[in-house]
């Protein structure tokens, strides 16, 4: 008796091996099973007995009891191997198993034979995570590709149904997107890497996916929490959200300048925020509805003319242990306002201009400034000018609105005008505009422009030529001729004086006058006082007048003179004088002041009849004139008739 066992069945869900076993002997039997269920059909059995009727009918059993069972077949002596119960691989893959054949023959005989089914796997189990759940406490301050933790999942089944793939979630929760760029995890062992530090929160919570290698995987997914350590390692980041580019020196305090974030990626007292403005400065820091969000704004007053720019640093310290500080510098310019009017530079002005000056020419000129910029601090000049009487010279003024030189449309002549004084306005071109005034006094130097005039009396230096040397003598200073000695009866009756009279300028200018003296008895010199009646009608009555006043007064000035001259002879004193043209020697007379009159052309003198040495000649004798020049004539005779 043999048997043979036969796979006939084939799907695409198994597959089987055929095992021969003849005369006793079992060569293998294996069947790879990838999905069994109740009632399937393992395998035929074909029994061989070469005996014929009953004797040859097999009937063939299990001697144990297993989950199979033989059913006979529609063929004689063909039996089906099937499973009576569900196989479950993971609680037993191998079956040795026992099957006795008996025929009907008397005596019955037997033949049993051992058989080994091997149950092969079927992906019908998932991956397992060893621990549910799964937190794991980290440090922020990880290096990029170092291992956090290893995550592990286990499968019942073999071969690729047990070996597991692992897989971070991209697409589960809104947090994972975010965090699986911070992790990375390693396919075939489960470890989990940082790719960067963590900093956005304190604890992380994310999706990792097992599942393993079967033709149709198996999946399981873990939520895995991960703690993270904070540790001080960010400072305080400062960023400028808007700055404005200038704030107005009239910005009221708590004006806004400018929006400053502040965060920290640090959490807890590593990521608490101090702020502040540095140093002193017009400046503080307000924090904002927004989180995180400072506002810049002006704790004082501004004024640009002290400081046009300020650059403002903020600080920023985190509360953690070490703390650590960011600083950030903006700068904020201080916009210009009209506050400041123009300023000369000196107030009064003086100034001293040297007449003759060319008319047109700038004679002098002004300088105001003004501490704003731009427009409020662009100058422009006028002169106040007014009706009155005294500032009409200012219609002889003129002045260049840009650059404040001051022009004169005349020649201004020292001796018509001495002094003189008026009002510059500056403005500047604000709006409104501001001005300033400022008073010029201008003060005239005298030229040597005019020659000297000789009048009588002669006041300014001079030299004298004469005719006779010992007789008269002129005081180079006063310009006082005197007699030096009394008149003898030898002295001629007429004598020439000529009279040179320089001044003291750079470039000297001079004149030059002829007295002639004429000594004369007394009835002469009436004589010479009637030369009047050969005037002109129209001026008679008025030289009358002058000369009845001049009369009355030559006579009282002659009666003091006696006076004085009787006096002077008792004392015997005499002048010591000198001059530059004369010699320096005693004299007896003076021709001093006298009464002047004119009649028609000429002018004339009255002086004293001869004295004695030590005397004057006093005016106011009707007997002596002294003829002198007109003023109208640069030089000519002036006759003196004593």
């Amino acid at each position: 008796m043999g048997f043979l066992i036969l796979v006939f069945y084939t799907h695409t869900e198994y597959s089987a091996c055929a095992i021969w076993i003849t005369q006793g002997k079992l060569y293998i039997l294996f069947f790879v099973y990838l999905f069994l269920t109740l009632g399937t059909t393992v395998a035929l059995i074909s029994v061989l007995d070469k005996d014929s009727g009953l004797n040859g009918k097999v009937i063939c059993s299990f001697n144990e009891d297993v989950p199979f069972t033989l059913s006979p077949s529609t063929q004689d002596n063909m039996y089906s191997i099937v499973t009576k119960s569900n196989l479950d691989r993971e609680k037993q893959s191998i079956y040795d198993v026992t099957i006795v054949a008996k025929d009907a023959g008397v005596p019955s005989l037997s033949s049993e034979k051992s058989i080994t089914i091997v149950v092969s796997d079927v992906n019908d189990n998932n991956p397992e995570f060893s621990a549910s759940p799964y937190t794991y406490y980290i440090f922020e301050n990880n290096s990029p590709g170092a291992s956090l933790f290893s995550v592990m999942a286990s499968d019942c089944d073999e071969g690729d149904n047990s070996r597991i793939l692992y897989q971070m979630l991209r697409d589960g929760k809104d947090n994972t997107k975010l965090h699986s760029f911070n992790l990375n995890i390693n396919s075939e062992n489960g470890d989990i890497m940082a790719l960067k530090n963590f900093e956005e929160k304190d604890s992380y919570d994310i999706d990792i996916q097992a599942s393993d290698k079967g033709s149709i995987p198996f999946r399981t997914v873990k939520s895995v929490i991960i703690k993270i350590g904070d540790t001080n390692d960010n400072p305080p980041e400062i960023e400028v959200a808007s700055l404005s580019s200038a704030v107005s020196e009239d910005s009221r305090p708590g004006t806004t300048v400018a929006l400053i974030s502040i965060t920290d990626l640090d959490s807890g007292m590593n990521g608490k925020i101090i702020s502040y403005v540095a140093e002193d400065s017009p400046f503080t820091l307000t924090p904002s509805i927004q989180d995180n969000m400072f506002a810049v704004v002006t704790k004082s007053l501004l004024d640009r003319e002290q400081e046009s720019r300020y650059d403002i640093t903020i600080i920023a310290k985190d509360a953690g242990e070490p703390a650590l500080t960011s600083e950030k510098t903006i700068s904020v310019f201080v916009s210009d306002m009209n506050d400041n009017s123009p300023q000369f530079s000196l107030t009064p002005y003086t100034f001293y201009i040297t007449e003759n000056n060319p008319p047109g020419a700038s004679v002098f000129s002004l300088k105001a400034s003004d501490r704003d910029e731009g427009d409020n601090a662009l100058v422009s000049y006028r002169i106040l000018r007014s009706e009155s009487s005294e500032n009409k010279v200012t219609s002889f003024l003129n002045i260049n609105p840009e650059n404040g030189d001051i022009l004169a449309l005349k020649s201004f002549d020292f001796e018509t005008l001495k002094t003189f004084q008026f009002q510059v306005v500056a403005s500047d071109s604000g709006t409104p505009s501001l001005i300033s005034n400022v008073t010029v006094n201008v003060f005239l130097l005298d030229q040597n422009d005019n020659a000297p005039v000789i009048l009588y009396p002669v006041s300014s230096n001079g030299s004298a030529e004469v005719t006779d040397h010992s007789l008269f003598g002129l005081d180079r200073y006063t310009g006082q001729i005197r007699t030096l000695r009394s008149f003898t009866e030898t002295d001629e009756a007429e004598h020439k004086l000529v009279i040179l009279v320089k001044d003291n300028g750079n470039v000297s200018l001079s004149a030059t006058a002829t007295v002639i003296v004429r000594i004369v008895e007394p009835k002469e010199a009436f004589a010479a006082s009637d030369v009047k009646s050969s005037t002109k009608v129209e001026v008679e009555n008025n030289v009358t007048f002058y000369l009845m006043i001049t009369l009355g007064s030559v006579s009282t000035l002659f009666l003091i003179s006696i006076i004085v001259l009787i006096a002077m002879q008792c004392s015997k004193t005499t002048a010591d004088y000198t001059s530059k043209y004369l010699q320096e020697t005693n004299y007896d007379g003076t021709l001093c002041h006298s009464i002047q009159y004119r009649s028609g052309d000429k002018r004339y003198m009255l002086v004293a009849p001869r004295m004695s040495i030590g005397s004057t000649i006093v005016p106011g004798s009707h007997a002596n004139t002294l003829v002198l020049p007109d003023r109208r004539r640069a030089s000519e005779e002036v006759r003196a008739i004593v």
